[in-house]
């Protein structure tokens, strides 16, 4: 449908009313609108009605005119600033059309002024009542009716409170509760023939009490959960005692009929409430939403492409940020200082399928799957795993190591040490042959070894003393050769999650002096008042330091469990900063891990002596579907529909392949309206008088990198060479 079509539809009553209240605030607006020839005559008169409010403020302007680009800067703009600055912006990119892969890269057209102008004297324009909602909150906060309200400590505190945690008393004899039902359930299957493993089976002689005691034996190994995982809607409906709803199942149904894998093990089904009390009503919604899948994801499953752009890799090709890669499936780059590596092994699968993984076009390409058998190492695997990491080996700027999947403690323990040596081995070759070159010509040394995994949080079972044994093995040889940064980088989605079971699983990972960090992804029941902010607590409870808090990504598919950025600012703003700690204590910061086994304790003494409830350590941020990560955006645009247009901008604090400077910015259309967020939260329970302030995040800049998460420095002058990288001239 072609935009002139659009701009003749009629609007409704519902837009039309809530113009009417934008016009009746703002008289200033109103006489623009109605006295100008055209959208053009009334664009160039908001102009000069927006421009002398920002010279109020040198900051301000100065941040309009890209000056100056700091979170220095951008925390000295008030809030009729943002307006202003939204305002202006909407006007420089009127007309402007961009693909918008919410639509299968459909044009998306940015003309708010138009629209207003057309709606005004017409009543048409076709826009509809989510744009007019967000229009009303603008104009509110350019004249000062909309006042950003930065609650006190003491309401954020209330509002944590909201939230149960795993460890709770209350929640982990819910859980029993649950483990004893689905114990029972699967005792039923075994005896009755429906599942039959060589492992798992019992004694003809047992008596039910004894099998009850023998399958709680089992319920602490790792591979019980594997093996009896749910691999249909029938069966986790089952096991959720038939607790889903009809519309739901047929959700699930249909996903299973388009292949979309389900792979949901014993203990996590656990942690979902089938008759919720009291105490603990909508306490697993952050849960919930990974298992139970949207049917805009069933939709959209066949249609999925990545959202990394530098995931999509051809063979001798460079990656959309110019590196060359020698495969296309386990060796991910974005940075010059890092890169992933997947390993051929059973790491690719996971212990279960979050809804929103960043990774599900690779399940839907079959790439990733859960035949577990099937995924095992080849034979030829021990030969090529030294000739990729040898890549890590002869780059100049390579110096950190992210082995992931899937989930890369799913490998065996065999696997795992194996990857583990080799890394060790390339370490020590690239460190000796850097003493053949001179200073400045030295290559970056390996210096951070990192493991990804969800597995304290799927199956904290796989965490085992020969697991810790191997970690700590590793972790005291490569100290010798100079490695000095070991880290388990898992993710906790929410409180909830941190059970007695994960609370131990995190322990042994400390004993073993590896340092434990979270990325959450910041979904819609994630995003609620407070959720992150007592997330962040108990895991700084059980010494887990939080790292990343990311939007969600992708298109359609993950458009159900989107929060817009607006949200991810107000509560970077207005609940994180009560974990904030002073700019005197960013040297501790620096050497917090550096003794993994007393990271806990550590923790806590910074939290007492600044009496502050979690350490602020993670940074909000968005992957972005060009190079890399960063919350430095504007919103330029807004459809019809009221989803924002953002121009996102680099993260400049860090170093990234020179190729961003000729990507230039990169453009963000969201896959929901803010009013569809908050009606989404409205259905969650929430009071969304709480969030009207998030209208007005429409700037964003990203957050300084706290000191623990920097590269050490080197004791010698390193190349400024940039090798397995091409651009293109």
């Amino acid at each position: 449908m072609d935009t002139k079509h659009l701009d003749k539809i009629a609007i409704n009553v519902h837009a039309r009313r809530i113009l009417l209240s934008i016009l009746k605030e703002n008289p200033v607006l109103e006489k623009i609108l109605r006295s100008s020839a055209n959208e053009t005559e009334a664009m160039e008169a908001i102009k000069e009605w927006v421009r002398p409010m920002l010279k109020k403020n040198p900051a301000a302007e100065a941040f309009y005119k890209k000056k100056d680009h700091s979170h220095e800067l951008f925390q000295q703009l008030n809030w009729e600033d943002f307006a202003a600055i939204r305002l202006l912006d909407y006007i420089e990119h009127a007309g402007e059309a961009y693909p918008d892969q919410n639509i299968h890269g459909e044009m998306a057209v940015t003309n708010p002024i138009k629209m207003m102008w057309l709606a005004t004297n017409f009543g048409i324009g076709g826009a509809k009542p989510d744009f007019f909602h967000d229009m009303l909150r603008l104009f509110r906060q350019l004249n000062g009716k909309l006042k950003p309200e930065i609650p006190q400590r003491a309401e954020i505190e209330k509002w944590m409170k909201r939230y149960p945690a795993g460890t709770d008393k209350n929640i982990a004899e819910l859980r029993r509760q649950n483990r004893d039902r689905i114990i029972k359930i699967l005792i039923e299957k075994i005896d009755n023939g429906e599942i039959t493993t060589g492992r798992y089976k019992f004694d003809p002689n047992l008596s039910p009490k004894e099998k009850k005691e023998q399958m709680l034996e089992w319920w602490n190994e790792s591979r019980f959960h594997l093996k009896f995982a749910v691999r249909s809607p029938g069966l986790l409906n089952e096991m959720l005692d038939y607790s889903l709803d009809p519309d739901t199942m047929d959700i699930l149904y249909e996903a299973e009929k388009k292949g979309i894998p389900f792979f949901v093990n014993p203990y996590y089904l656990s942690l979902l409430n089938v008759q919720t009390p009291g105490f603990a009503v909508g306490g697993d919604l952050a849960i919930r939403c990974y298992i139970v899948y949207s049917k805009q994801l069933v939709e959209e499953f066949g249609l999925i492409e990545a959202w990394e752009k530098e995931d999509k890799v051809q063979p001798g090709k460079p990656n959309a940020a110019g590196w060359l890669l020698p495969s296309s499936h386990n060796i991910h780059r974005r940075y010059p200082e890092v890169a992933i590596f997947v390993p051929d092994t059973v790491g690719r699968a996971c212990g279960g399928l979050c809804a929103s993984c960043q990774r599900m076009y690779e399940f839907q390409n079959g790439h990733y799957n859960f035949n577990l058998k099937n995924l095992k190492p080849e034979k030829s695997w021990s030969e090529r795993m030294p000739n990729l990491l040898d890549y890590f080996k002869d780059d100049a700027q390579l110096r950190d190591i992210l082995i992931t999947g899937g989930d890369a403690l799913m490998s065996s323990d065999k696997s795992l040490k194996n990857i583990l040596d080799e890394v060790y081995n390339m370490a020590l070759r690239k460190k000796e042959e850097n003493k053949q070159r001179p200073d400045r010509e030295k290559y970056a040394e390996i210096v951070r070894i990192r493991i990804g995994t969800r597995l304290p949080v799927y199956i904290p079972q796989r965490i085992t003393p020969e697991l810790v044994d191997i970690l700590a093995d590793f972790k005291h040889k490569a100290a010798e050769i100079g490695i000095k940064q070991f880290v388990i980088q898992t993710h906790f989605e929410s409180p909830m999650e941190v059970t007695p079971e994960a609370k131990k699983a995190v322990e042994m990972l400390l004993s073993a002096g590896w340092s434990v960090t979270n990325q959450l992804v910041f979904t819609a029941p994630a995003s609620r008042r407070g959720h992150s902010a007592k997330l962040r607590k108990v895991l700084n409870d059980i010494g887990v330091l939080t790292y990343y808090t990311f939007t969600v990504k992708g298109f359609k598919e993950n458009s159900a469990n989107f929060t817009p950025n607006a949200r991810a600012v107000q509560e970077e703003l207005e609940e994180k900063y009560i974990g904030q700690l002073p700019q005197d204590e960013m040297e501790t910061l620096r050497t917090l891990t550096h003794d993994a086994e007393k990271l806990t304790e550590n923790i806590d003494a910074l939290r007492q002596k600044h009496a502050i409830p979690f350490l602020a350590t993670d940074r909000n941020i968005m992957n972005l579907p060009g190079v890399g990560k960063s919350l430095t955006f504007r919103t330029i645009g807004i459809t019809r529909y009221g989803r924002r247009i953002l121009e996102f901008d680099h993260d400049r604090t860090r170093n990234h392949s020179p190729i961003i400077d000729d990507m230039g910015k990169v453009i963000v259309i969201e896959s929901k309206s803010i009013s569809e967020y908050l009606r989404q939260l409205y259905d969650m329970g929430e009071k969304t008088k709480e969030y009207e302030g998030v209208y007005g995040y429409s700037l964003g800049e990203t957050e300084p990198r706290m000191p623990m998460y920097e590269y050490p420095e080197y004791d010698f002058e390193i190349s400024d060479e940039l090798t397995h990288l091409e651009l293109e001239v």
